[in-house]
């Protein structure tokens, strides 16, 4: 089943984010690492900030890295002004011109979404892909706040 993908160009604005990182395989894990964010994050109060975004990094290509050194982060923004928790590491992530598509679904529909998207749409779109700035999942809703099959995760490419 292939179907086209809606892709929008926006610009983002930089963004303070506080993370915790993984090195490994990409997927594998991660669960664990919201959890920690969680534990953290929640009571240091930033999940209550006004437009709070929950994000997973991920700063290597796959297709080009060895499994056990793909880096990826579980990441929340923390507000200007507000001291970065012990226990996460302050991160930027860039602003700029991204490529956006969202998917609409069960997380494990993901992998499927960010290979049609990096190998399908990105090399048929004509733009280029950012260097060293990551490729982000930024969680719309959350599981158990609506059912699997109404998760909105929004995936972000960098372009210049």
């Amino acid at each position: 089943m292939t179907t086209e993908m809606t892709v929008d160009l926006i610009e983002r604005s930089t963004v303070r984010l506080g993370t915790i990182r993984r090195v490994g395989p990409y997927g594998s894990e991660i669960s664990h690492l919201f959890e920690r964010l969680g534990q953290i994050a929640g009571p240091a109060g930033l999940f209550a900030a006004p437009g709070v975004e929950t994000m997973a990094l991920y700063h290597d290509d796959p297709r080009t890295t060895a499994t056990n050194e793909l880096r990826s982060d579980a990441a929340v923004t923390v507000p200007a002004g507000v001291p970065m928790p012990d226990g996460l590491t302050e991160f930027t992530l860039p602003g700029g011109r991204y490529a956006r598509y969202v998917h609409i679904g069960p997380y494990d529909g993901l992998g499927d979404a960010w290979k049609r998207f990096t190998s399908d749409w990105m090399p048929k779109s004509g733009h280029i892909a950012r260097t060293n700035v990551p490729v982000v999942e930024n969680y719309m809703n959350m599981p158990g706040s609506v059912p699997d099959d109404q998760l909105r995760t929004e995936l972000y490419i960098p372009i210049e």
